[in-house]
């Protein structure tokens, strides 16, 4: 199989593009041929050499995938639940940059209704990530208000759509007025310049925020504190700005807040397992119905996996970039 991986840290410029042994599905796995992959923040870190696969993960590049499935380990079959040639997409732990993945079962999802299988790779991470992190962990309801970081990225635009769908307030934050616009057609009550205004100001003037979604870390801790309501939830995700901050213990008990801090990819399979199945449970019906549709910027060819880490990096992107390994 075709591949790509870093096999030293650095720019775009380290992302090889390799071939590799056919991979084989074990007990419980099984292999897909790929229709496409999504280029993560995850991956650029990955790149960049401060963010490893977790052991026994694949060294190649890629958290999620769409394609079809190829052949099935032990006992897969005996489950019924999937067959060769069954299109999925799927959330892994590496692998995805490839035109062959091995995956555990229990992370394949259905295609959602009415999306094509290429289409389809700009679901997995964002679904399972905001699923997880709004609506479990944050425990977003309808009525709630909602505010998440960094609003036009995959993460954003995703979440800005499904915390609108199930009701909430949504606020967000970007740096341009054509994404701001952006984030407001897709369901942002409010898109909030966070070079030239005080997102704290407007979310406090709204009540406050009873969830919070952040990739910023250390950066923004202080402030995503004082943007929470009374009993508000604060959910960290990533690390862009920073990894220690100072944490006023004082202002969360004023507000009988939390603040919790979660990663996917190095969970338990049986966690992931279970996620994956909530997504496909409550998630693509709202795909299905069009209240929450995948947003693809680009797709390029696996062999321009560079340039597809550029328009990350440059943040000049809207939603999802893909690629395609075929």
């Amino acid at each position: 199989m075709r591949a790509v991986i870093a096999p030293e840290p650095g720019g775009p410029e380290a992302l090889v593009l390799t071939e590799r042994p056919d991979p084989e599905p074990g007990p419980g796995e099984v292999l897909v041929e790929v229709a496409a992959t999504a280029v993560n923040r995850a991956d650029l870190l990955q790149r960049r050499g401060f963010y490893p696969p977790p052991p026994g993960a694949s060294d190649v590049l890629g958290l999620e995938c769409s394609g079809t499935v190829a052949a099935l380990g032990e006992g897969v079959e005996e489950e019924g639940r999937w067959s060769v040639g069954d299109e999925v997409c799927a959330l892994l732990a590496g692998g995805g940059y490839a035109t062959h993945v091995v995956v555990p079962a229990g992370q394949l999802m259905p295609l959602p209704p009415g999306i094509d299988l290429v289409t389809a790779a700009a679901l997995p991470e964002v679904a399972c990530t905001v699923w997880s992190n709004v609506v479990t962990v944050g425990g977003l309801r309808s009525g709630d208000t909602f505010l998440v970081h960094g609003g036009a990225g995959g993460i954003g635009t995703f979440a800005i759509q499904l915390a609108s769908a199930l009701g909430a307030r949504v606020f967000t934050t970007a740096g341009s007025a054509e994404k701001r616009t952006f984030c407001e057609g897709l369901g942002a009550e409010r898109a909030i310049d966070y070079r030239e205004e005080d997102f704290v100001a407007v979310l406090r003037e709204a009540g406050g925020a009873d969830v919070v979604l952040d990739n910023m870390g250390a950066a923004y801790l202080t402030r995503n504190v004082d943007a929470l309501a009374t009993e508000g939830r604060l959910v960290v995700i990533g690390m862009q700005g920073g990894a220690k901050g100072e944490l006023d213990l004082g202002r969360l008990l004023a507000k009988r807040a939390s603040v919790h801090a979660t990663s996917l990819r190095a969970r338990p399979v049986e966690e992931k397992a279970a996620i994956c199945a909530a997504v496909a449970e409550h998630v693509w019906p709202l795909v299905g119905s069009g209240a929450v549709r995948p947003i693809v910027h680009a797709t390029l060819p696996l062999e321009q996996a560079a340039e597809a880490h550029g328009l990350l990096e440059e943040s000049s992107h809207s939603g999802k970039v893909l690629l395609t390994p075929q």
